[in-house]
């Protein structure tokens, strides 16, 4: 979909239409959600902090987000797939790979099929959306974002090859900023320079990922259209206004965020054996710390208990937290009993 969230509210206020506004909390630690392309004119756009999208466009209206109403949209979009296919794939609530190989109507292009959803969409819902067709994965989310909004974009095989060469590499899958930067360093740009190096460079430079870089480049991506889905963990987080530091503020948080995990893992019906704590500092530095157990964590009583020890591990009283969040994970525990487990899990560092 265009703009998603932006455009539900467009549509739903009609005085906010043709204005640039960003959806998200009106707060210091606020972040957009999602911006309108008026709004994008000024360089706002999505994860970027609201303080800085008022700096860049002074006129921005603020909307507060109303996600059981995009998740209602978001069910009448999923009624249209299915009229043509049951191999969906979401990816986010308004996104969707559809594998139309074997559609129910038997229509034999896959561009018609994407033209007749793209209207009905529109008819049902009063939103455009943008469709890419290709003949796998990797081409058609590309391909999907190409000529919004409204947009539709075919990537034939035969011209797949031109099509990555002349892609910046910040447009292919699984290339964030430190690896584009890191692919900027050895001279790739392009999806042509990436397929000028040997999948040995590739592998040394980014590890497993480097395989998929190399597969990319050559048009190949075999993963096919996942319809059923099983949930792997189930999480929450929190950003505070303001930083915290003192041990009585930072419990009283975990608590209600065990709370709220405790919510969660009930409503999905979730069973896991481990727990992970994330912290964020003042400084953007991200840490996590987990642990397994020979039990399933579902309640308060399970999880507290192991979220303080897990916190006792990180030192804060110097180096104030932004963001607290846990998750639940692992759906079978690999621990003997009574012998948890603690892992030290990766420190990332982001900007």
């Amino acid at each position: 979909m265009d703009q998603f969230f932006a455009a539900v509210e467009q549509r739903d206020q009609p005085e906010l239409k043709g204005k640039p506004i960003a959806v998200g909390h009106d707060a210091e630690r606020g972040v957009v959600s999602t911006a309108s392309y008026e709004a994008r004119r000024f360089g706002v756009h999505s994860a970027q902090s609201i303080q800085l999208a008022k700096r860049l466009c002074p006129q921005l209206i603020i909307v507060e987000p109303h996600f059981q109403r995009y998740k209602e949209v978001s069910a009448q979009l999923h009624q249209i797939f299915h009229d043509y296919t049951d191999l969906i794939e979401p990816i986010s609530l308004d996104e969707a790979f559809l594998d139309v190989t074997d559609n129910k109507k038997g229509i034999q292009l896959g561009v018609d099929i994407a033209r007749e959803i793209k209207q009905r969409i529109l008819e049902t819902t009063g939103l455009t959306a943008s469709a890419g067709v290709s003949y796998c994965k990797f081409l058609a989310k590309i391909a999907s974002d190409w000529r919004k909004p409204d947009g539709l974009t075919v990537v034939h095989p035969d011209k797949a090859l031109d099509f990555i060469a002349q892609l910046r590499v910040e447009k292919i899958w699984g290339v964030g900023q430190k690896t584009a930067e890191k692919m900027h360093r050895i001279g790739v740009f392009t999806g042509a320079d990436l397929r000028k190096l040997s999948l040995q460079h590739l592998t040394e430079e980014f590890g497993k990922m480097g395989k998929v870089f190399y597969d990319f480049a050559r048009g190949v991506d075999n993963r096919p259209v996942i319809s059923e889905w099983e949930r792997k963990s189930v999480s929450c987080e929190q950003t505070f206004e303001k930083d915290i530091r003192e041990l009585s503020a930072v419990t009283i948080e975990m608590y209600h965020t065990v709370l709220e995990l405790e919510r969660r893992i009930a409503k999905n019906e979730f069973e896991g054996y481990t727990l992970t704590l994330k912290v964020k500092f003042q400084d953007f530095q991200q840490i996590t710390r987990s642990v397994t157990v020979d039990h399933v964590l579902r309640t308060k009583d399970d999880i507290l208990p192991l979220a303080k020890q897990l916190l006792k591990q990180v030192e804060f009283s110097s180096h104030p937290i932004r963001l607290l969040g846990l998750g639940v994970s692992n759906q079978k525990s690999a621990v003997p009993p009574s012998k948890p487990r603690w892992i030290q899990l990766e420190i990332e560092f982001k900007d």
